[in-house]
């Protein structure tokens, strides 16, 4: 019987980034400026856009069987989900995201205990209580609407905030005096869901393919031709996720010879191979790579 996934797409930051990794996994989606249900190419699938902040809810509830989300906003919800996979992306990295607690520069506040009875503002108000409790410290946490970073120290002591790069912590002259939680993003699973083999495998695919465009993203694939006398000399510079391959060409002395490698390290081994014989040297990008 035909079945169809509901999926929770976050909508906002992440949604560009989110649509470009799900595009390289395989699925083609479409959304206009004010679409809640963009369109995907996939019989089995049905796409919703929400805010992050709303997914791991909606998740649990089974009201989605499945969801891209922050682990930030999982424990901010107290979700109970099936964490099926993470996603080492964001916004403008592929570095993790983190919760700070920040003060301005000029702020006499030089650690958390500082802050005892005075106000904080922010979004993640459930994620900034349990912190102030694990440190025993009593103060006044405010939800915040949006551009947290302007309400210090005008209306505010304090913020805890959302930093990728930290660059928008610097322009409006804050420091951070704690790091209260890293978070990356996640794929996520309804109970439920995840109990129904269908349903399963395919979050269980949509995990792999996402997986794979992920990992292909620092990776390049490299391919050359040598002489066979000079083949181990050139297999022993190339590396490869576990060895090249190597083929032989229409010319019984030559070779062909192709490998996955990471793409940062093709820049010091062009020379190499070219010195130890290699010819015809391509680079090559890639959509997914499955381990």
């Amino acid at each position: 019987m035909e079945f169809k996934l509901v999926l929770g797409l976050p909508k906002g930051s992440l949604q560009e980034s989110t649509f470009k990794l799900m595009e390289k996994a395989g699925f083609s989606i479409k959304a206009g400026d004010r679409s809640y249900t963009p369109r995907v190419d996939d019989p089995q699938l049905e796409c919703r856009l929400i805010r992050p902040q709303e997914i791991s809810r909606y998740v649990e509830l089974g009201l989605l069987d499945a969801g891209i989300t922050g682990y930030d906003w999982i424990y901010e919800n107290g979700s109970d989900v099936v964490e099926v996979a993470e996603l080492c992306y964001s916004k403008a990295t592929s570095r993790p995201v983190r919760w700070v607690l920040a003060v301005p520069e000029d702020s006499p506040f030089k650690e958390v205990k500082d802050l005892e009875g005075k106000r904080i503002a922010t979004e993640a108000v459930g994620l900034t209580k349990r912190f102030l409790a694990k440190n025993n410290v009593n103060a006044e946490v405010e939800f915040s609407w949006g551009a947290t970073e302007v309400k210090a120290p005008e209306l505010v002591d304090a913020i805890v905030d959302l930093t990728e790069t930290g660059s928008s912590l610097r322009a409006n002259h804050l420091r951070v005096i704690a790091e209260i939680l890293t978070s990356t993003t996640r794929l996520i699973a309804n109970k439920k869901a995840w109990d129904d083999p269908a349903k399963h495998e395919k979050i269980e695919q949509i995990a792999l393919l996402l997986q794979g465009a992920l990992s292909a993203e620092s990776r390049v694939l490299v391919k050359l031709n040598c002489p066979s006398d000079k083949l181990d000399a050139v297999t022993t510079v190339l590396p490869a996720l576990h060895a090249p391959t190597v083929n032989k060409l229409k010319d019984a002395d030559w070779f062909a010879v192709e490998a996955v490698v990471e793409e940062s390290v093709v820049r010091d081994i062009v020379l190499p191979l070219r010195k130890a014989g290699a010819t015809g040297i391509i680079e090559l990008p890639l959509n997914k790579v499955i381990f």
